[in-house]
């Protein structure tokens, strides 16, 4: 099969490898009908994760249709109204992979399942702990080929796929995989009172669904901070009110356009990648050269300092190490919450599905770009330069 490699930092190629089998009684093979670039797969094509291999699979936002099952993918999945998984069947693969029977899967933390990254020890001596196992994300999740490819293997299939609905696209179904209930759940952390104000910084995939989802949870108001004029323009035409980074303070705006008080609760849809300005983005860059910290917390600061006392601050942005300079005292001193992970996207599906079929939002709208995966390259260069516009591609198999 064809699929795409990653080969090095800022190298990407299409190879044509082994097809994937079915190697334990609960895995299923899945022919991948539509695949996208993540915003976090530009971290492992940035070179930012040193357990990548010459020739892994990439890709972790993957959909299509059964073609294998194995002989131990019997039971209903409650997500599936009960119904056992079948050849043929229209599925959606989240990127999170769980077992469906560990401690944390049993309370629906299915991100943070026990059993399904045999590599938790590497993570926790790297990362700080382990998340579950992932789809097409480094050695340190598992070591999973990913979903940028022409077929892939799906552990756990039976608490995994998901069945998708007659009458829905892909285009309308893909970011079901991460990008749709990461925002949600960005959002749902943000704990969302009537009226409140959500301050979000980032405007990509992950910031575009944050938007749109506070206003399905009852926000009033939502401030989008980002500094590509097409994304904001995006957010714009989402309902939020923008600030361009690179043209205002943003501490001081938001104070200014929440009457002094500061937004009721903040959003770093960035990361471990933020780019900060002045002396503070100076600072980062010699600690990294440095070793003093691994990630780049410029966004993070700022949202702890904007955030009114009492507030949420918002984590779906990915971090994988040490940070520093953290304004510990702002937080303490607010009386703030945080709360972040890798989202549970299991908890998501039907919930986000029904919105999806009740015309309260249609995903397909982030969709930039649709080029074959022959042309995956390319695409990695455009959506992480952000030339012609791009802000979301999907690749076809």
């Amino acid at each position: 099969m064809k699929a795409v490699c990653w080969q090095g930092t800022h190298k990407v190629e299409v190879e044509t490898v082994p097809d994937p089998k079915i190697i334990n009684p609960r895995d299923a093979i899945v022919k991948i009908t539509s695949t996208a670039i993540c915003g976090s797969d530009l971290h492992l094509y940035n070179g930012f994760n040193p357990t990548m291999k010459p020739g892994d699979i990439l890709g972790h936002e993957f959909m299509g249709e059964i073609v294998e099952l194995g002989s131990g993918v019997k039971t209903g999945n409650p997500r599936n109204n009960g119904e056992p998984l079948a050849i043929g069947d229209r599925v959606v693969v989240p990127f999170t992979i769980a077992c469906g029977s560990c401690f944390f899967c049993n309370r629906t933390l299915w991100s943070l399942c026990d059993n399904s990254n045999p590599n938790a020890w590497m993570a926790e001596k790297m990362l700080g702990h382990s998340p579950s196992g992932l789809f097409g994300y480094s050695h340190l999740t598992g070591g999973y080929a990913g979903g940028q490819a022409e077929y892939a293997r799906v552990p756990f299939a039976d608490t995994g796929l998901f069945k998708i609905p007659d009458g829905l696209t892909d285009e309308q179904v893909l970011f079901l995989t991460d990008i749709f209930p990461t925002g949600y759940m960005g959002a749902e952390n943000c704990d969302i009172q009537p009226g409140d104000t959500v301050a979000i910084w980032g405007c990509g995939p992950v910031g575009q669904f944050a938007i749109r989802s506070a206003f399905l949870l009852g926000a009033e108001r939502v401030i989008a901070i980002d500094l590509v004029p097409e994304r904001l323009q995006m957010a714009k035409d989402g309902g939020a009110e923008v600030l361009n980074i690179a043209e205002v303070e943003v501490g001081e705006a938001l104070k200014e356009m929440t009457g002094g008080r500061g937004p009721d609760s903040v959003m770093d849809a960035v990361g471990m990648e933020a780019h900060g300005f002045g002396l503070e983005g100076f600072y980062d860059k010699v600690s990294q050269a440095v070793r003093m910290e691994t990630d780049r917390p410029n966004v993070l600061r700022q949202a702890i300092v904007a955030c009114r006392k009492g507030g949420t601050v918002s984590v779906p942005g990915v971090y994988t190490g040490f940070v520093d300079k953290m304004p510990m005292g702002a937080f303490m001193n607010k009386g703030l919450t945080m709360k972040t992970g890798q989202t549970h996207i299991h908890r998501y599906l039907q919930p986000l599905t029904e919105l999806i079929q009740k015309g309260a939002i249609d995903p397909s709208f982030l969709i930039t770009h649709k080029l074959p995966i022959d042309q995956a390259p390319h695409a990695y260069e455009i959506f992480k330069h952000k030339q012609d516009n791009c802000i979301k591609v999907v690749l076809k198999p």
